[in-house]
């Protein structure tokens, strides 16, 4: 948490596995490449937790997708910071 990841999937897709989550901790994401359209990203929850109130993958399909999930609590999990 706290860190900014250039994600690359020019070769094939990639899955980043969230940290466990704090209220207030922060992940950035930016699509390093232009190439999450081709080669999904997939952003998992860490054990139980969630990612927009689900326990379930977040599937990434946007080219120069950036974006920020921030923690907030055991009902919602990672939410995305700006839509």
């Amino acid at each position: 948490a706290g860190n900014g990841y250039f994600i690359n999937t020019t070769s094939n897709a990639c899955t980043l596995t969230l940290p466990a989550g704090t209220i207030g901790d922060e992940v950035n994401v930016i699509d390093y490449a232009g190439t999450f359209d081709t080669n999904n990203l997939t952003v998992a929850p860490d054990g139980s937790e969630k990612i927009e109130g689900t326990a379930a993958d977040l599937t990434v399909a946007v080219e120069r997708a950036a974006f920020t999930l921030v923690f907030t609590d055991s009902t919602q999990g990672w939410l995305l910071k700006d839509k």
